[in-house]
């Protein structure tokens, strides 16, 4: 059945009211402070405001040097917001650095090495706006409810990004689909500016989606537990259904190796305390077999890629020639600025504007030393969830899912960059605050002080 684009937008819109006053009828303690990171989400994870302000202009390809001054305005809004949310929890810096050294040094070298960009005011300015990802995963993880408020978050953001990218796709694709300015394909991008990006939210719904139905098994009231199934499922079919049609290879994989991490952990005989073992003998297996099967060729070919995959080797060789100062890089979110972009641009005519691979885009703009830290991220975020396997098992199994997605997914795409939504993501698993719920909860009434305890988070 076709329905007049109008009438299907509207439902649409009476879809997502009807989802949102369902959960907030659900009786909560999750703080109203939550709208300030789905608010974040949802525009990280759809179009900036400027781009939502212009739709019927379509999606311009620029540098980026200037920016667009709504945009800027808004995110400092987000942000100022959230540190005033901060403050009333009583967060303290000096806790969050402590209890995230990998993350700190990695925000304060990339600060530092704003000195030797060529664009410093552009570099000071980009580095501002990613200060919106802790800020915004401390307001969820100082939530009373922080697990609920997690839940609650991925949940509202999927209500309104799912059925909305389904809609743009079927009934007004002058804005869910488009064409590759270098090859011509069309291609599916929903709420998203491409298909990659629109890959990307389906494998970190896919992920959500899978380890919720796990949970909402375990609920023990019959109706409940069918209510919550049949939604948890009937998502988990539309994101299928969303990735199938937005063809991104890398979110398909990265999606199913997560809900295989999930599945895998959540094993009877596995040893949770073993996870990192379990992992390097994965690694070490792969290794041994790739030169004699050629797992690699055979999973590339077999999704329907080349080995280039489309053009991204030739980009990675390209960039790399022009990497002139390797142990520092060229500062913080620089080196796709100036005349570099002109000589990148003449190579190729569809215009990359980055390295489609988010540890040479690392390596680009902040040279072996942002790599260092950026893996140093990634053992301190591990070694983490390793032990919360033990004490809290259903979000850390959550947490290595993501994490691991997250690692695979920049191999063919750079998402560690500006306001990308897997960064937020990434921050989501990584922070670690145990204090702040002591902090909040001296402010919440006593009777509620029990249900903190074991948030899971």
């Amino acid at each position: 059945m076709h329905l007049p684009p109008i009438v299907a937008l509207w439902l649409t819109f009476g879809l997502i009211f009807f989802l949102f006053r369902r959960q907030v009828l659900e009786k909560s303690e999750v703080s109203p402070a939550l709208w300030l990171p789905l608010i974040w989400l949802l525009i990280n994870g759809s179009r900036s405001p400027g781009q939502w302000l212009n739709l019927d202009a379509g999606a311009v390809i620029t540098s980026g040097e200037d920016g667009s001054p709504l945009d800027a305005t808004f995110y400092f809004a987000l942000i100022v917001a959230g540190y005033a949310v901060l403050r009333r929890r009583g967060v303290d810096l000096l806790t969050f650095a402590r209890n995230n050294r990998w993350l700190t040094a990695f925000l304060m070298y990339s600060l530092i090495s704003i000195l030797w960009s060529d664009f410093p005011l552009v570099a000071f300015k980009r580095w501002i706006k990613i200060l919106g990802h802790p800020i915004m995963v401390l307001v969820i993880l100082t939530d009373p409810v922080p697990l609920e408020a997690v839940k609650r978050l991925l949940k509202r953001i999927a209500y309104v990004l799912v059925p909305l990218s389904i809609c743009f796709i079927k009934y007004f694709p002058q804005y869910g689909r488009g064409f590759d300015s270098w090859t011509g394909q069309g291609f599916n991008g929903g709420v998203a500016l491409n298909k990659n990006e629109l890959g990307l939210l389906c494998l970190i719904f896919g992920i959500f989606f899978f380890w919720s139905i796990l949970q909402t098994l375990k609920i023990k009231n019959r109706r409940t537990r069918r209510k919550e199934l049949i939604l948890d499922i009937g998502f988990f079919v539309l994101n299928w259904w969303l990735l199938a049609e937005a063809s991104s290879a890398t979110s398909l994989v990265t999606m199913l190796l997560g809900i295989a991490v999930i599945w895998f952990v959540g094993l009877r005989f596995v040893d949770k305390r073993y996870v990192g073992f379990y992992l390097i003998a994965a690694v070490l297996v792969f290794a041994a077999l790739e030169p004699f099967f050629g797992i690699y060729t055979q999973v590339v070919k077999g999704l329907g890629r080349n080995l280039n995959l489309t053009d991204r080797t030739d980009i990675w060789q390209s960039v790399l020639k022009l990497q002139d100062n390797p142990i520092f890089g060229r500062g913080f979110e620089s080196f796709w600025l100036g005349s570099r972009l002109d000589t990148l641009w003449v190579q190729f005519p569809f215009h990359p504007i980055q390295a489609h691979n988010g540890y040479i885009e690392t390596y680009l703009n902040l040279g072996w030393i942002g790599i260092a830290l950026l893996v140093g991220q990634f053992v301190g975020t591990f070694l983490k969830i390793q032990r919360e396997l033990v004490r809290r098992f259903e979000f850390a199994r959550l947490r290595l899912a993501f994490l691991l997605a997250i690692i695979v997914f920049n191999y063919t795409e750079a998402a560690f960059v500006n306001t990308s939504f897997v960064w937020t993501m990434f921050f989501l698993i990584a922070v670690d605050y145990p204090n702040a719920r002591q902090h909040f909860s001296r402010s919440v009434p006593s009777q509620t002080r029990r249900k903190l305890v074991p948030a899971g988070v």
